[in-house]
């Protein structure tokens, strides 16, 4: 009973609902800094979320070098239901804009992982420009 209120209480705040839909919705394993450019919010605010959803297990890492991805642990299958009912139901603005930033972000990404790391918005809305009119 203490794993499922513990689970339930992980999914009970706006940001961390927010980065559970980009775990859902986008299927890759993301770092920090992409979830913070796709979310618009600080570091701490960004880490603190992913601590407690990982406490809930419903997060791993993944260690890379220098960079930690995190993922959506799809390992339990009442997990898998609960991922498949979020994405169903995930779906107002604020969902829709953060996974628009998420794969914009993402297109910074060489060999599928992050290189980029954290710099200023300004910076980061050049780069993809840069991006998409290569693409």
């Amino acid at each position: 009973m203490v794993n499922i209120l513990n689970l339930l209480k992980a999914l009970t705040d706006e940001t961390r609902l927010r980065i559970i839909n980009l775990f859902i919705k986008s299927g890759e394993n993301l770092c920090v800094c992409e979830l913070m450019d796709a979310l618009k919010l600080p570091q701490y605010t960004v880490s603190k979320a992913l601590a407690v959803l990982r406490s809930a297990n419903l997060l791993s890492t993944e260690k890379e070098g220098t960079w930690v991805y995190y993922k959506l642990n799809k390992n339990k299958p009442e997990y898998k239901k609960l991922f498949s009912f979020l994405k169903s139901y995930l779906n107002l603005d604020v969902f829709l804009e953060d996974e628009i930033r998420l794969n914009e972000r993402l297109l910074l990404r060489e060999n599928n992982k992050c290189v980029i790391g954290i710099i200023p918005e300004k910076n980061l809305l050049k780069l993809i420009k840069q991006k998409t009119k290569v693409s």
